[in-house]
């Protein structure tokens, strides 16, 4: 199938890697023109040979520049939020600016791109939010992710909200709760824990392998594509059956 995106326009942030450049190159791929947004401009700039109509940098965690980006952005039919940070370690370890970042990120960072793209959605009587969770927070509790976990159910819920607000006004608000999946940064987080580190991850998985980001960029295409007009407020968990 192809064109399941045709005409519309689509923003995303964090998609210079990993879920958010997955996504941004299978939206493209499906007809959207896409304005992706990260701080990596490097990464950002490869993304040019896939199709993507725009790119800017852009820190999440500023509102100002959260805004203004929507000012140039204009009216657009799909919202990828895909910005976020995986904090190890327990309460114990979770000092107030562990806090106050994660939840910075993970979480605001999705209330300053909602606020600032919806009144344009709204008036346009259209629009499909799609936000990153997590299975784990949300379905299932992980070891050492206290705060992550506490920011992915966060995210959940906020999802809910915006669902149930504007669900009269044509737009619909999802989140896509993965497992583990092998990005740049999960890779990073594997390699820090030793030599065996990928192998642990490995280890959790029923299937027996990781996810991968285009896996979860198939989901997010469905759920940003007409497809799924009848869906909203749901978190949709793709874990390769951790959560089992």
């Amino acid at each position: 199938m192809t064109d399941r995106l045709k005409g519309k326009h689509a923003f995303i942030t964090a998609a210079a890697a990993g879920i958010g450049r997955a996504s941004a190159i299978a939206f493209a791929r499906e007809g959207a023109e896409v304005f992706a947004t990260d701080i990596d401009e490097a990464g950002l700039a490869s993304l040019t040979e896939h199709g993507i109509a725009r790119t800017a940098k852009l820190d999440v965690r500023d509102t100002a520049a959260v805004e203004a980006i929507a000012r140039e952005a204009g009216t657009v039919d799909i919202l990828l939020n895909a910005a976020g940070f995986v904090h190890h370690g327990t309460v114990l370890d979770c000092s107030d600016t562990n806090w106050d970042f994660s939840f910075d990120l993970n979480v605001k960072s999705m209330h300053r791109t909602i606020r600032a793209f919806l009144p344009a959605m709204l008036e346009a009587g259209r629009g499909s939010i799609v936000n990153i969770s997590s299975a784990a927070g949300v379905f299932k509790a992980a070891p050492n992710r206290y705060v992550y976990g506490a920011t992915k159910a966060a995210v959940a819920a906020l999802t809910r909200a915006v669902a149930v607000d504007f669900i009269t006004r044509g737009i619909r608000c999802n989140a896509i709760c993965p497992g583990t999946i092998e990005t740049p940064s999960m890779l990073g987080r594997a390699a820090a824990l030793g030599p065996q580190g990928r192998e642990m991850f490995v280890s959790r998985q029923p299937m027996g392998r990781l996810g991968n980001a285009e896996e979860i960029a198939a989901l997010a295409v469905y759920l940003a594509s007409d497809e799924s007009a009848f869906t909203t407020g749901v978190a949709h968990i793709i874990d390769g059956g951790w959560t089992l």
